[in-house]
């Protein structure tokens, strides 16, 4: 049952859902039971919504003070003004900072598909949740086929800042985000898939250029804005807007992005972001 590219998923899942494929998929890798996986995954849904909880009520920074205040700003603006954009764009930039910060403070959060890029799925996945009701099954179910897209695309590129650039972490992550979207608006296996190219296609080339070498700046804030990039990819889908470029052929166009980027514009802080006068006199007092 070796799924390595999007058209091999077609062909496996012609009678059954993608999640279907996803939760059989896992449990023949871990040799344990379809419902010892579903068990798992939303075990790591409940650790999803901790994060968001504790990351809302939570002025602490982190150890290098660079993040860790903004979750409860924005909170504290949106209690006086809140969106014109409505609840669920309220919902999804709060809970995608609360992650992300939590991550920077060095608490439990789900990396998903990384550390870097947690906010993401998250953020989609739960607010959209509380917002339409969504049940627990259909929860798990959403989050099955976040992972199987994420694992797919890791076949061909690693699903790390230091060998694709961020593309490989929030870009993977918000294409992950608007194939479970996809799947929670009742879009089909063609829509999704063409959530993920369109998400993937217009994040090409986004490097990873951390200040002080910390997974905070500009990271934290991206979680939140690429949040967003997944739902503007799901909403396109769904209209049956589709990507002219077929998914894997934007997975290997990223794969190829990655392997053209400069070594300093991968995690490694040395260009970039990473090497602006700012970020260089805050590197100063470390």
């Amino acid at each position: 049952m070796n799924i390595t590219t999007f058209e091999k998923l077609i062909e496996k899942s012609e009678n059954k859902d993608f999640f279907e494929i996803a939760q059989e998929y896992e449990a023949y890798l871990q040799s344990v039971s379809v419902q010892d996986i579903r068990s798992k995954v939303y075990k790591n849904i409940e650790a999803m919504k901790q994060a968001i909880k504790t990351g809302l009520n939570s002025a602490e920074l982190s150890k290098s003070g660079l993040s860790g205040s903004d979750c409860l700003k924005l909170k504290e603006y949106f209690q006086k003004t809140p969106s014109i954009f409505g609840s669920l764009y309220q919902k999804i930039l709060l809970y995608s900072l609360a992650t992300a910060e939590e991550n920077a403070r060095m608490g439990r959060i789900v990396a998903c598909p990384t550390a870097g890029s947690c906010g993401i799925v998250p953020a989609v996945l739960i607010s959209v949740s509380e917002e339409e009701n969504i049940d627990k099954d259909k929860q798990i179910n959403a989050l099955l086929i976040a992972g199987l897209i994420g694992m797919i695309i890791s076949n061909k590129i690693e699903l790390a800042g230091a060998v694709g650039g961020c593309q490989a972490e929030c870009g993977v992550a918000s294409a992950m985000a608007a194939a479970l979207l996809a799947y929670l608006k009742g879009g089909d296996k063609e829509c999704i898939l063409n959530a993920v190219a369109l998400a993937l296609k217009n994040i090409l080339g986004l490097t990873c250029d951390p200040v002080c070498g910390l997974v905070e700046v500009p990271c934290v804030k991206r979680n939140s804005f690429l949040s967003l990039h997944a739902l503007t990819a799901c909403q396109l889908a769904l209209a049956g807007i589709k990507s002219k470029i077929p998914v894997d052929e934007v997975v290997d166009a990223m794969a190829q992005t990655g392997q053209l980027m400069s070594a300093m514009l991968k995690e490694s802080s040395q260009a970039g972001l990473a090497k602006t006068y700012t970020a260089i006199e805050l590197e100063k007092n470390f």
